[in-house]
């Protein structure tokens, strides 16, 4: 089985918690033009930014995105 990534869903998470952007990017250590790059699927993000994701928003590393299995 091939898995690839589809959407990110940082966005939909940071809306389901109620956290902005701007925000996030405080907490994360990360600049609001990369996690903007990241909402809107212009960047991918590495495996310490799915984990630092996961940490702050209480979810696993697997929700922040859509995956593909073919």
């Amino acid at each position: 089985m091939a898995v690839s990534r589809g959407r990110c869903l940082l966005q939909d998470l940071l809306d389901r918690a109620g956290i902005k952007q701007a925000e996030y990017a405080r907490r994360s250590g990360r600049s609001k033009r990369v996690i903007s790059h990241f909402c809107r699927n212009e960047r991918v993000m590495l495996p310490e930014d799915l984990y630092t994701a996961a940490k702050i928003l209480s979810c696993s590393m697997e929700d922040l995105y859509e995956w593909i299995e073919s």
